[in-house]
């Protein structure tokens, strides 16, 4: 069974409001086992309106509709829907008493415009709206369904749980079910020419699909099938295989993020850390203040871009600074040793590089990173080569040394 979403407003064409319904909406059909095989954003137009109902109408079995149902003039889709299905609006008694009820709840008048509202095209099965006065409306056609919904996000989405998701699932035998694998540490084609043959052996019934972002690559395995105990076994053995043939670039699945898995292993080792940041400019420490229960074991961190803060309160060693430079593994290594001395914590952890877009030399290029990380027994240092944004190179950088503490602490369990 096959879904499109046709999402209706101007404001989501000149980028004024970010689409969240359409992203909302398809991740509930898809688990209802439903697949969005298109998702269009058009303007509050009437002929727009009509030809993309005919385009989806052709395609899907299921339309989902949103946005121009409101009581203004620019609100246009009930009469759009209207000519579609060839059929007039008229009052519905039962909408009008919901909206004359919703206003006096508030203490406010029924005006005109609201009445509006309480029209609703003839062959339609009319779905009320508990956080709103703009109601859906239901048509069936050709054996296809077509949903029409509210726009605003609060509105809409009870009334996807409440009338679309239980008919859904009465109707629909098939289930769809997501697995995404996360790794760090290596680029998208490099990682497809290492799994190659596992995806090759993949089944018909699951799919992979790469989703590469700054510093990480998702793998996401998607299984269709009937039954759904065999399709999720299925894909849980493909993914045990998978942790065989690249253990070290894997650091988390689903919705995991780096900072989460770190902040899990430190409480695992009972282990304490703090940050020396110059490149990343505070972004590290930010990541990991931003999971819930970070004060158990992150202390601080002292955010040195200008040298004289590395020497006045890193206690960088001056000469080393003018001997190798601020961008340097001796740097590095001394950031990190020194904020691990000050903050009397179990780990060390630092950033150098130049971010760029300029500061870069033929020596040292912008992209150029050092990280290095301070433990009880030694200290580790890598360089890397990012390149030349400096919003990527900041995000991967953090990433980076995030996950060199992350296969560090791996090694103490």
């Amino acid at each position: 069974m096959k879904a499109e979403i046709i999402s209706i407003g101007n404001e989501l064409l000149i980028g004024q409001v970010v689409n969240t319904n359409a992203s909302y909406i398809a991740e509930e059909l898809s688990k209802s086992g439903i697949e969005t095989t298109r998702i269009t954003v058009i303007s509050d137009n009437t002929e727009e309106i009509i030809k993309s109902l005919k385009e989806a109408d052709r395609r899907a079995n299921i339309i989902i509709i949103t946005g121009g149902l409101g009581p203004t003039k620019d609100d246009i889709t009930r009469e759009s829907l209207c000519k579609f299905f060839n059929t007039k609006l008229v009052e519905n008694s039962e909408v009008l008493k919901d909206i004359s009820c919703f206003f006096k709840n508030k203490g406010l008048e029924l005006t005109d415009i609201n009445k509006r509202q309480a029209l609703v095209p003839e062959k339609s099965k009319a779905l009320f709206n508990k956080n709103g006065t703009s109601p859906g409306f239901w048509f069936e056609k050709n054996g296809k369904l077509f949903v029409s919904l509210p726009g605003v996000p609060f509105e809409l989405k009870p009334m996807i749980t409440e009338h679309l998701l239980p008919y859904l699932k009465k109707i629909n035998n098939k289930h769809i079910i997501h697995q995404t694998i996360l790794t760090h540490g290596i680029g998208e084609s490099f990682l497809a020419d290492k799994i190659s043959d596992w995806e090759k052996a993949l089944p018909p019934e699951i799919k992979l699909a790469y989703l590469p972002s700054p510093g990480i690559v998702r793998l996401r395995l998607s299984g269709i099938g009937s039954n759904y105990h065999i399709l999720k076994k299925n894909i849980e053995n493909n993914v045990i295989k998978l942790k065989e043939i690249i253990p070290e670039y894997i650091f988390g699945e689903n919705k995991d993020t780096m900072q989460e898995v770190v902040g899990k292993l430190l409480k695992k080792n009972s282990a304490t850390v703090s940050v020396a940041e110059s490149c990343t400019g505070g972004m590290i420490s930010n990541l990991l203040t931003g999971v819930p229960g970070a004060s158990n074991y992150f202390h601080g961190s002292i955010i040195a871009y200008d040298n004289n803060i590395k020497t006045k309160l890193l206690n960088v060693d001056k000469e080393l600074i003018e001997k190798h430079g601020a961008v340097s593994r001796e740097i590095a290594e001394s950031m990190a040793l020194n904020i691990k001395k000050i903050t009397l914590t179990n780990y060390g952890l630092a950033t150098t590089g130049i971010a760029g877009p300029t500061g870069g030399s033929n020596d040292k290029p912008v992209g150029l990173v050092w990280v290095a990380l301070a433990t009880d027994e030694k200290i580790i240092s890598k360089k890397f080569l990012f390149g030349n944004n400096r919003e990527r190179n900041m995000i991967i950088s953090s990433l980076a040394a995030l996950n060199m503490l992350r296969l560090y602490l791996k090694t103490k369990l």
